[in-house]
């Protein structure tokens, strides 16, 4: 069985930095050309793109605004267009934005989440589709979701968790309106990922100390460990993964 993605086309959003750049150094590594979409780091993505090209593969990164329709399509539309084509799709784009309690939250805050989270994935695979039918059994859809999805969050994180577990019912549609073309979608739910802005920006030190305190293999995850799940539901290995939600948080609650 096969991991190998040589001759595979791919787009990861949120590629700049983090966990997308992570994915998308990981997919280069397989063999595939990528396509680093960034929001607002431009430069961290110019050096993603240029640790792809060590790797021997082709890339480029493109900027575009996720919650808006006509950048999602131009953004698609570009990546196709350097690419001659797409098999692979990793929505990756999101965002906490803020912590806020429910009772104090504005309808701009509870919309922004949304479409963040959510409406950037719906947005981005539908633009995709037409390129992942003409790939056929190669194409993959890979969402991302979250522990919060499980879980509903963190403190003032109510409505994060509900975008993203808005992208687990949407992976699940997807994969039964995509599966007879034999394009799978799969969602990845990861825990706590060290060394990520997320965390660094929203989870206080001590908030992280007690979050690894709680998983099962007695660390934090990293990069690494999302990057590797997706390079397995990218490749053969697993094309019978369909509509599933790969928990990648070390077993919280096991221990």
């Amino acid at each position: 069985m096969s991991f190998d993605l040589t001759g595979r086309r791919a787009l990861v959003t949120g590629a700049g930095h983090g966990i997308g750049a992570g994915i998308a150094e990981a997919l280069a590594a397989a063999g595939a050309d990528v396509v680093v979409h960034y929001g607002r780091s431009a430069e961290q993505a110019a050096e993603v793109v240029e640790r792809i090209g060590a790797l021997g593969r082709k890339a480029t990164a493109i900027g575009a605004d996720v919650t808006v329709t006509a950048e999602v399509d131009r953004l698609v539309d570009e990546a196709v267009g350097f690419l001659g084509g797409l098999e692979i799709l990793v929505t990756n784009a999101g965002h906490l934005i803020g912590r806020s309690p429910v009772a104090e939250m504005t309808d701009e805050h509870f919309s922004k989440v949304v479409e963040v989270n959510l409406g950037s994935t719906f947005r981005t695979v539908r633009a995709a589709i037409p390129h992942l039918r003409a790939a056929g059994t190669a194409g993959r859809v890979v969402t991302m979701a979250s522990l919060a999805a499980h879980n509903g969050g963190g403190n003032g994180a109510a409505v994060y968790a509900a975008s993203k577990a808005g992208v687990v019912g949407l992976t699940k549609g997807l994969a039964k309106e995509l599966g007879p073309a034999g394009i799978t979608v799969n969602a990845l739910a990861p825990g706590f990922i060290g060394g990520t802005a997320f965390h660094d920006t929203f989870t206080p030190p001590e908030a992280q100390k007690a979050m690894i305190g709680g998983i099962g293999v007695g660390r934090g995850g990293t990069v690494e460990d999302v990057a590797g799940a997706v390079v397995w539901l990218c490749s053969d290995a697993g094309a019978f993964i369909n509509g599933t939600t790969v928990d990648i948080d070390g077993g919280v609650g096991y221990r």
